[in-house]
């Protein structure tokens, strides 16, 4: 039976539109670890594809080159296993005799996944691939070779914007990202798992659009169930993530887990300063290419300040998984099956809730956007903060028809209701952000909330524009 994807769309038809290509095509995936990128292409190209090797992490140079003999050796159907090459280049002038036997007449795809583990210290693969490339795959018009990784900025630096000789050779690249709320909700249909939006939203929260965390989602069970089986319960797949997936992107992946730590404990986001304060670490080039990596991959996500210098860029924490880990599971590690239905009633979770839906709320702008009905406008999105005075404004966007929207996230087991409290806290904000920047601009209140707002006399007053969960699917 074919197998199908869920969303991606856009992704699938770049990846056919090589096949349709009148000369040979390289192609650089990069994306954060479980996001899926090794199933798109095994899928999309599951008729074309002639070989492909996976690296794997911390494995040394003879055991990568004996793999390589034995992938070859599958996909030539002899029986019989080639020889282990004695180095990459000898490994790719096999892979051209064996290429060069097959029909001419449709591309071929070459897959390299993992392609940092491959090029582990001293190895040659990079140099070998590039010499592969150039002197081969080009004089040939019939080739697809994909390479794929999940350290996002090595494979920017080393590949995407690569000095040597692969400069300028990439024709085509994909930044995969996580699923949307829809995309996730198009996954779980596919796996025969109906939840309303309320459900997937919880599920979204903790485990982001991951798809291969969203694959242990079962079905006939409740967000509550599900998060718990996959957090608390012993053998749960995320119950010990956080650690792997670090180092197994970066080097030196305490630093980069220091900066996480750090922005978990500040859920409105810290300067850059802040961060190098907060996590102990040196505020110069090295601190730069650890927030760099983390972006690239996803983990955080930086929000620009209007009027301000780049230091003053906000960061936060973009992986629901980490948030939760770090706020629910870390604190808890003799929590068993079950810990879940009771931490979620608990007083931190109205804190951490918050902040979730704050999160995806951030990631599913352009569907806000939509719902505005402020699509076709030109437009800017902001943070905004003034420390002194506690005020903090999580999204503005700055509209061309010299407007500008304030967004209040709110995430609710039922309608919101707006107190006289928050309508005077959320006035303080108004005031505090005119007389801070100056602006003049229309300024429209706009909530984003589970299931609405209820009616009241505050609601008439500071409600502009409300959005609901169900919009942002």
């Amino acid at each position: 039976m074919e197998k199908k994807i869920a969303g991606r769309s856009a992704e699938q038809q770049i990846l056919k539109d090589l096949l349709a290509s009148p000369k040979s095509e390289l192609m650089a995936i990069y994306g954060r670890r479980r996001i899926g990128k090794t199933y798109l292409v095994r899928t999309v190209y599951a008729k074309e594809l002639c070989f492909d090797l996976s690296g794997s992490l911390n494995t040394p140079l003879d055991v990568q080159l004996t793999n390589f003999a034995l992938q070859l050796g599958a996909y030539m159907s002899t029986g019989i296993r080639p020889a282990t090459p004695a180095n990459w280049p000898e490994a790719f002038t096999m892979l051209e005799t064996y290429i060069g036997t097959l029909p001419t007449a449709h591309k071929k795809v070459i897959f390299f996944d993992e392609l940092p583990w491959l090029d582990g210290m001293h190895s040659g693969f990079l140099a070998a691939f590039d010499y592969f490339w150039n002197n081969w795959c080009t004089k040939r018009t019939d080739i697809v070779a994909v390479v794929c990784g999940s350290a996002a900025s090595w494979m920017i630096k080393k590949i995407v914007q690569n000095k040597d000789g692969l400069h300028n050779r990439i024709t085509r690249k994909i930044r995969l990202l996580p699923f949307t709320l829809s995309e996730t909700k198009e996954f779980l249909t596919l796996k025969n798992i109906t939840l309303d939006h309320y459900q997937i939203a919880q599920l979204y929260m903790v485990m982001g659009g991951v798809p291969h965390y969203l694959d242990a989602v079962q079905r006939g069970k409740s967000a509550v169930q599900n998060i718990d089986a996959a957090c608390f319960d012993e053998n749960g797949i995320l119950r010990n993530e956080f650690e792997m997936l670090y180092h197994s992107l970066f080097k030196k992946a305490e630093r980069h887990i220091s900066v996480i730590r750090a922005l978990a404990k500040k859920i409105s986001g810290l300067s850059r300063n802040e961060i190098a304060e907060s996590a102990k670490l040196n505020s110069g080039g090295y601190l730069t290419g650890v927030l760099k990596e983390l972006e690239e991959s996803g983990f955080i996500a930086a929000y620009r300040l209007p009027n301000r210098k780049a230091k003053d860029t906000v960061y936060r924490l973009a992986d629901e998984y980490s948030n939760f880990y770090l706020r629910f599971i870390e604190p808890n590690p003799t929590a068993q099956a079950g810990a879940w239905a009771i931490l979620s009633e608990g007083p931190q979770w109205k804190a951490w809730s918050g902040y979730a839906f704050e999160s995806l709320c951030l990631k599913h702008i352009h569907k806000m956007k939509e719902a505005l009905q402020i699509g076709g406008i030109y437009s800017e999105q902001y943070a905004w903060y003034d420390r002194a005075a506690g005020t903090q404004i999580d999204l503005l966007i700055h509209r061309a028809d010299k407007c500008l929207n304030l967004f209040e996230m709110k995430f609710a087991k039922g309608p919101y209701e707006i107190t006289a409290a928050y309508a005077k806290e959320l006035q303080h904000k108004i005031l505090g952000y005119r007389g801070a920047t100056g602006s003049q601009q229309t300024i429209f209140n706009t909530f984003v909330t589970t299931f609405g707002i209820k009616q009241n006399k505050w609601f008439e007053q500071y409600v502009d524009a409300e959005i609901t969960l169900d919009q942002l699917f």
